[in-house]
């Protein structure tokens, strides 16, 4: 039972009227209210004059606030105090707050009994806590398509990087290829995201994480595209852990999860040592220090945790499940074939994918315009038509590479800021989108590629700082 009725269990009338809203029309898509979030009515200048509201459409980057969000982690605020030491009133009830919120994430996720919910900072920090636990002589096995979040972490271990596959079958036949060839007794993790951050392409986490098991290694499934998208079920999809951040989920407040099984997490040393993860200290006689740290997740939870994104994860967890993911879901399938068939209407517009038109994905699409520097091209629709989206490699080098080819093209008038040297060219731009997304904002993406490939920018535009924007000179 919460410690505090008054301050945040009471839903506002706003949340319930829009949750309400949307499950009432969740059939019919094309008539689904978008659920309300943070900088909806925001408006933007355009450099060809006047203001128009802005279309954010890089969700995949960080998702805006959910208003649900936002008016708990208001309406909680003003009770903010330290968690799990302080004898206050404010205390006792932010440590209530703090771990009602770990169970809030574990039903959202499906969790097993005996899984441990650790709040970090970030999908990334996620994956490094869990790199941080792998039992010596651990191989991991990661293919080249990843986030450099879950592409990184791993390198003090043995690291069996796999090339790009071109169909889902060929994944599940390529991991089951290098598993076949490892060190049948030691070890082993494989690390695979759930959604492309780059192409939005679904991967088959259940075959692989079956593939895994068959042959004794371990599974983690980067879901920091995925969970904002779809409901994930650590039972059903059978992965080991799963990892995802509160930015992408609607809750940019800073923290993250890596959620799963227990015991590689209790046998490592904490991931930051300190207050919070130490059970008892004492001085020895030697003149040494005796340590014992506690086998929760708290292990490796040392510090003051970030409370206020903690809450506003689970707040998140909470309006997607009374949402109704399957209405959610529907809807941005409508928004996704919406934005699909307006670029095939471009020939010069190719869209990049890994496993074809037909693949299942979630709101995330990138591509090039033939005769445009991406970042040009990004540039052009943020300074005349106010709508935010991507471009470059997205954190994702080598699939970028993969997909656009390696031999770079004719330098453009602008550079790409996360291109390496000779490279300035080798970038594209992506679109991304989600459950606050109006349909006015995809429908006015489409009618700006038609209008920037067909007329080209109004505007002339140079590099600064890395970066294409308009020359106001």
């Amino acid at each position: 039972m919460s410690a505090y009725p008054h301050a945040v269990a009471t839903t506002t009338a706003a949340t319930a009227a829009s949750t309400a809203a949307t499950d009432s029309e969740a059939g019919d898509p094309c008539c689904a209210v978008p659920l309300p979030v943070l900088g909806r009515d925001v408006t933007v200048p355009l450099v060809t004059g006047g203001e128009v509201t802005y279309a954010a459409l890089d969700y995949a980057a960080s998702a805006p606030a959910l208003q649900r969000v936002w008016d708990d982690v208001a309406a909680y605020a003003p009770y903010y105090g330290s968690v799990h030491r302080g004898a206050g009133y404010l205390s006792q009830l932010s440590t209530d707050l703090f771990e009602s919120s770990r169970v809030t994430v574990a039903e959202f996720l499906d969790c097993r009994p005996g899984d441990q919910v650790v709040f970090t900072r970030s999908t990334t920090d996620s994956l490094n806590l869990l790199a941080a636990t792998l039992p010596a002589g651990c191989e991991v096995f990661v293919f080249e398509t990843e986030h450099h979040a879950s592409l990184l972490p791993w390198q003090d271990a043995r690291v069996t990087y796999l090339n790009a596959p071109r169909t889902p079958a060929q994944a599940v036949e390529t991991l089951e290829r290098a598993l076949a060839d490892r060190d049948p007794y030691g070890p082993a993790l494989v690390c695979v995201t759930g959604a492309s951050n780059v192409t939005g392409e679904l991967w088959p986490v259940r075959e692989l994480a079956a593939a895994a098991h068959a042959h004794g290694a371990r599974i983690v499934l980067d879901a920091a595209q995925l969970a904002p998208h779809h409901p994930v079920s650590v039972r059903e999809l059978d992965v080991d852990w799963v990892a995802f951040s509160g930015h992408k989920l609607y809750a940019p407040f800073g923290s993250g999860v890596l959620a799963g099984r227990a015991d590689w997490l209790q046998e490592a040393e904490p991931y930051l040592a300190g207050g919070g993860a130490s059970k008892k200290v004492a001085r020895r006689s030697d003149g040494g220090v005796d340590v014992e740290w506690h086998t929760t997740a708290a292990r490796h939870e040392a510090g003051s945790p970030n409370v206020i994104g903690v809450y506003s994860i689970a707040s998140a967890c909470k309006a997607l499940i009374e949402a109704g993911f399957d209405g959610l879901v529907a809807r941005e399938q409508h928004l996704i074939a919406t934005v699909r068939e307006g670029l095939a209407e471009v020939p010069e517009v190719r869209v990049l994918s890994l496993f074809g038109d037909d693949a299942p994905r979630v709101g995330v699409i990138s591509f090039v315009v033939e005769g445009w520097n991406s970042s040009h091209f990004a540039a052009a629709l943020s300074a005349e038509y106010g709508i935010g989206v991507r471009d470059g490699l997205f954190c994702a080098h080598p699939l970028v590479r993969t997909l656009l080819g390696s031999d770079p093209q004719t330098q453009g008038e602008c550079g790409a800021p996360e291109a390496a040297p000779g490279e300035k060219s080798l970038n594209a731009i992506r679109v991304s989108f989600g459950a606050g997304t109006p349909d006015e904002h995809v429908e006015r993406f489409v009618r700006a590629v038609k209008e920037l490939v067909r007329d080209g920018a109004q505007w002339k535009y140079r590099t600064e700082d890395g970066r294409c924007v308009p020359d106001r000179g």
